[in-house]
């Protein structure tokens, strides 16, 4: 096979621009002001030489590495080195000290990796993960940092024999436990040139040649891993890449480098654009403005109308343009990306009958009533159906089915795992419509709806609230409550003599300066304000209100709430509280 594009471009620069900066990340670990290291084309592509030949001598073509490193762009080496080796890339989130590293092992067992790749100051810790995943066979930790990563090595490294899958992305195990996608060369190619189309061509954007890549998002993750290493060397762009972390301490560094940097054109998940607004203070930005920024995806959970808004409003007299939002739905199983829309206050949600929408049905409402939903253009490429999840048929415009996707993007299927758990990669279409294949289709797990020659995205079948037999969206009550609380929320159903019961679990801070009668006067009063927004909103009775702190909810490595996790620990009285 011929050698992967993304590796004939990396190569391809380095020849062309080797002086011309590639990849620059901002360390914020040390220094609050952040330490600035960069790697020209030329340089990262002799690095990730150095890797390969490295990696070479512990492995053969189409054997697996994992990679267990801090962001950085030892992450960015390591991933591009174990391609040009011919291994498959396996990237993976470092997990904090002392916290559960359950599914790192899982994954690690599940991929019995012949090298895993990591840095020196994470070593050990790592070498434990790999132990407790109890292998046959353990593999070679290679240390990044220690090895020679500028020498010239000269010719390249063979890679005539690498296999088709580029890399394994492990989801991050909101509704199961993690298992892995098998993402090959094509899939990435064509979803970049699909996210393109959609995001530039197809929307009257122009990509400028002087464009900046700007991320914090992890690495491991689908939306980062395409957003922060394939897409600068698949587009030519140079990136800034900091971590999440750095992001979460102070969420204007990312607003910041979004008005520092050419045409920034980035990405976050839904949860990241309310904190940017709340947390970024006009001194945070003086003297900078955002009229250049190209664009910013919202993507990787459900788009909320009210966080767009809020953004939008927020930053509009630093000259930030409703526009520049870009709501955007995907999944690994597509490389990352399906579907894109462009925010406009002008036009802005559209809100629908929550009732009927319980019930599969589309009926509009006016503005203020229902639940609001953001809007995405209906793609040429990929293409998008919903469709009856008993009948296999597609569904009509106006009713809500699940969301099927088919295209040179959708993954072969998951890693090692049975032909009952790869059914979703090969569905297969009855009576398709006119220009529609019958297969294979990707059966997303996603309900959705096209109305008005618009696609909407409802939520995950595996989280609907089902309350007396009505499915109600998570989503939708979560929603509602954070217009009051601001925080966090799950909302799920538990099982109770019989039935079901709706329990909302909600982060909220605790004030400092407050006594206790205090305290309780004040915690009661949100309860009262919450179950009467999801009683007159939803029509629903709040079985039980968990007010808890900050960081109390269980959530993926993308942010992402894992209610299944929620039910888990309320059934066993594991949330620590604050109304006790």
């Amino acid at each position: 096979m011929s050698q992967p594009s993304i590796l004939s471009l990396l190569h391809g620069r380095a020849s062309m621009r080797p002086g011309d900066v590639a990849f620059t990340y901002t360390d914020y670990e040390k220094d609050w002001a952040g330490v600035r290291e960069s790697l020209t084309w030329s340089q990262l592509y002799r690095r990730t030489l150095n890797v390969a030949r490295e990696l070479s001598q512990h492995g053969s073509a189409g054997d697996t590495a994992v990679i267990l490193a801090p962001q950085g762009l030892g992450y960015v080496v390591a991933f591009l080195g174990a391609m040009q080796a011919g291994l498959i890339a396996v990237p993976l989130p470092l997990p904090h000290r002392g916290s559960h590293h359950e599914r790192v092992s899982s994954v690690v067992a599940d991929t019995t990796p012949s090298v895993v790749l990591t840095t020196s100051a994470v070593s050990d810790d790592v070498g434990d993960y790999v132990d407790q995943s109890r292998m046959d066979t353990a593999p070679k930790l290679v240390e990044i940092d220690t090895l020679d990563l500028d020498v010239d090595g000269g010719a390249n490294v063979k890679s005539s024999d690498s296999p088709s899958v580029s890399y394994l992305q492990y989801s991050s195990g909101s509704t199961r436990l993690p298992t892995g996608v098998m993402i090959s060369h094509r899939n990435v190619q064509v979803n970049f040139e699909q996210l393109m189309r959609s995001f530039f061509a197809d929307s009257n954007v122009k990509f400028a040649t002087d464009t900046t890549i700007v991320s914090w998002l992890p690495l491991y993750h689908d939306m980062g891993l395409v957003l922060g290493i394939c897409a600068p060397i698949l587009s030519g762009q140079r990136v800034e890449l900091s971590s999440p972390v750095a992001f979460l301490e102070r969420p204007a560094r990312w607003v910041r480098s979004l008005a520092q940097h050419s045409q920034a054109w980035s990405a976050a998940p839904n949860f990241a654009f309310d904190l940017a607004a709340r947390k970024t203070t006009d001194s945070d930005l003086a003297g900078l403005d955002l009229g250049g920024v190209l664009g910013i995806i919202n993507g990787a959970e459900r788009v909320e109308p009210a966080t767009m808004e809020r953004f939008a409003d927020r930053f509009a007299h630093f000259n930030f343009r409703d526009s520049m939002l870009r709501p955007s739905y995907g999944l690994a199983e597509a490389t990352v990306f399906v579907a894109t829309g462009v925010w406009r206050e002008a036009t802005p949600a559209i809100h629908f009958d929550v009732d009927e929408l319980a019930a599969g049905r589309v009926k509009r409402t006016a503005p203020g009533a229902g639940t609001a939903l953001v809007q995405y253009k209906v793609p040429q490429s990929p293409l998008v159906r919903i469709v009856d999840e008993d009948t296999h048929r597609e569904c009509p415009s106006d009713v809500v089915g699940e969301i099927w996707v088919h295209g040179g993007n959708v993954a072969d299927g998951y890693w090692r795992r049975p032909a009952e758990e790869q059914r979703c990669f090969k569905a297969t279409l009855l009576d398709p419509s006119a220009g529609t294949p019958d297969g294979p289709w990707l059966r997303t797990g996603d309900l959705g709806f096209i109305s008005g020659n618009e696609l909407f995205i409802v939520g995950r079948i595996k989280d609907l609230v089902i309350i007396r037999g009505r499915n109600h969206y998570p989503e939708d009550i979560e929603a509602t409550v954070q217009e009051i609380t601001r925080g966090r929320v799950a909302a799920i159903s538990v099982p109770l003599n019989s039935t079901e019961q709706l329990v909302t679990v909600v982060e909220i801070k605790k004030r400092g300066d407050s006594d206790d009668e205090d305290a309780k006067y004040r915690l009661s009063e949100l309860k009262s304000d919450v179950t009467s927004a999801i009683s007159n909103s939803h029509g629903l009775n709040v079985g039980d209100l968990v007010l808890v702190a900050p960081g109390s909810i269980p959530t993926t490595t993308s942010g992402k709430v894992r209610r299944a996790a929620c039910v888990d620990l309320y059934r066993q009285d594991q949330f620590a509280r604050l109304d006790a």
